[in-house]
């Protein structure tokens, strides 16, 4: 008897909610395909915009699946997954940010009707990690090695491929010139920070102008500055770290003297070591002197006087760029100024750019940087056009390296769906079923391009399924003529890689989310702290320094 009444064993504290056990598995998928309809009208050449208000002032328009799933508060634990996989397909390879998502959306519903039936997570888990290995093969045995000789025509496929979703879609033959361009100019080595974009309010997207060197925006100036020229011929560049400005007594330093007139005699010292620093500059030979740091109006005026141009407080990433196109090094002492450490290039101007000026090096021989100065109506506009180039830069500097191709439009979904059904049928057990839905939840790339296009896409799936059934491997979606293609021959090109990693991370998404039975959530911990309660009116009034009268006439 004493056994039956034997009491609870708490070893969670109070208030503690735990979920577990089935329910709690499917609840964590609703809330996953609740975020992946969120962006699922996204994908595609004719997806949607997504507009996001943050505040009157932060109003966000995009179609870009990282950027939107950055932008959306997810509370939900399980839901942050796919923020995460997001975010790992942007940075890893640029694009295919909004596939990831809605596959691993798919996968998690194709789930969802075995796990009602009683079938384990684990066999679900070991089932869909054998069929993404399958079509990680596939893929690689289905995917085109590019000839060097062929590789600008390839680059600029892939760019124009992943340009044709976006705001840009309109300009991708201007724009992919540009991209490959500029990635070209880069080692595979060098961080894509060297590839500068600026953007400039105003003109249409076709004044928008590549420069093969570096180019920043005309920073603050002193008297004196329009004295110094503003196009030099074989410019020698300085790049510096230090201060080019006298600063007032009283706030650096503290002095004691017994004798007044000894006062003139360190100010007079104190000049000297200013103008020293500015002899040896241009005793240095130099013409351009850009500095990360203030170069004050003395200094400014100086070098006006001999004739040479000078910038400060320019952004350490510009900085950067101006090093890496003319060979200059960032110098932090004006003593021993060497050869080595001046760049140079064919031509430094200053000109106008909408409505402001921009400072360009231009010529440079050795150069691994490239500037593109974005035009355009409006701030929004420019900065999703911003966003459209990074995901094309990315795609094409990881097709330069990796030089394989698939087809896109959803082709390489379809074939690799239907290798997969074909191979499910010689193997038996529960297994079978599984790799049967993992199959089936790749058809949803291509039928959602269609349905965001406008088109029947039960009949374009099942047109796509006879042509694969045919052995025609590359058929897609074919957006313009409102049917299917051979979407390789149409030139939509994306790099494997690409296609590789959008499965992997959305099949670990996948069984990470299928391997959570349990929620343990502690509700106390978003409760408000003991203590007196706050209104708005109360913390302004505490602000202004009358909390005492406030909490009184709060009793």
């Amino acid at each position: 008897m004493s056994q039956m009444i034997r009491p609870p064993i708490v070893l969670l504290k109070e208030g503690t909610d735990t979920s577990q056990g089935l329910p709690q598995l499917i609840s964590n998928i609703n809330a996953c395909c609740a975020i992946v309809d969120t962006v699922r009208t996204t994908l595609g050449p004719r997806g949607m915009d997504k507009l996001i208000y943050q505040s009157e002032r932060q109003v966000t328009i995009s179609n870009d699946g990282a950027t939107v799933m950055k932008l959306l508060d997810i509370v939900h634990p399980a839901a942050r997954t796919l923020v995460d996989i997001a975010k790992s397909q942007d940075s890893e390879v640029g694009d295919g940010t909004t596939s990831v998502v809605i596959l691993a959306g798919e996968f998690l519903k194709a789930a969802k009707p075995f796990l009602e039936e009683g079938i384990h997570p684990q066999i679900i888990i070991r089932a869909f990690r054998s069929a993404c290995e399958l079509a990680k093969q596939k893929i690689q045995d289905l995917s085109i090695e590019i000839k060097p000789e062929n590789m600008r025509e390839f680059l600029e496929k892939c760019a124009s491929t992943s340009m044709n979703s976006k705001l840009i879609a309109s300009h991708k033959q201007f724009f992919s010139k540009m991209v490959v361009d500029a990635v070209q100019l880069l080692d595979d080595s060098v961080d894509l920070d060297m590839i500068g974009i600026k953007k400039e309010s105003g003109g249409g997207l076709g004044d928008s102008q590549f420069i093969d060197g570096a180019a920043f925006k005309r920073t603050f100036f002193y008297a004196g500055f329009e004295q110094q020229p503003k196009h030099i011929k074989n410019p020698k560049v300085l790049c510096l770290n230090i201060e080019l400005e006298l600063k007032a007594e009283k706030d650096n330093a503290e002095i004691r003297i017994t004798d007044p007139t000894k006062y003139q005699s360190l100010v007079n010292a104190e000049w000297k070591l200013f103008f020293d620093k500015l002899e040896a500059i241009h005793a240095s030979g130099v013409n351009v002197v850009l500095s990360k740091l203030a170069i004050g109006d003395l200094a400014t005026q100086f070098f006006a006087d001999k004739n040479m141009f000078c910038a400060g407080r320019v952004p350490d990433d510009d900085i950067r760029r101006v090093c890496r196109a003319t060979g200059a090094a960032v110098q932090n002492t004006t003593s021993n100024i060497i050869p080595d450490v001046i760049g140079t290039c064919d031509l430094f101007e200053e000109v106008q750019v909408g409505g402001q000026r921009y400072n360009l090096f231009t010529g440079c021989k050795m150069t691994q940087t490239a500037t593109i100065i974005l035009r355009g109506g409006g701030e929004q506009f420019i900065d999703e056009a911003e966003r459209s180039l990074h995901d094309s830069i990315m795609i094409v500097r990881r097709a330069r390296k990796h030089r394989s191709v698939v087809a896109g439009g959803g082709a390489i979904e379809m074939e690799v769906s239907k290798y997969l059904r074909d191979y499910s049928l010689s193997i038996e057990g529960k297994k079978q079923l599984l790799i049967n839905a993992f199959a089936k939840a790749l058809e949803v790339i291509p039928r959602q391009i269609a349905d965001n296009a406008g088109f029947d896409s039960t009949d374009i799936l099942n047109q796509l399924r006879q042509k694969h059934a045919q052995g025609e491997k590359w058929f897609g979606v074919d957006i313009v003529n409102e049917g299917i293609c051979d979407t390789y021959e149409s030139a939509i090109w994306e790099p494997s890689l690409v296609k590789l990693n959008s499965i992997v991370a959305a099949t670990e998404a996948t069984c990470l989310i299928l391997s959570v039975d349990e929620t343990v959530q502690n509700n106390q911990a978003d409760k408000p702290q003991a203590g007196p309660q706050i209104n708005s009116q109360t913390r302004q009034a505490l602000s202004r320094g009358r909390g005492v009268q406030a909490m009184r006439g709060r009793g």
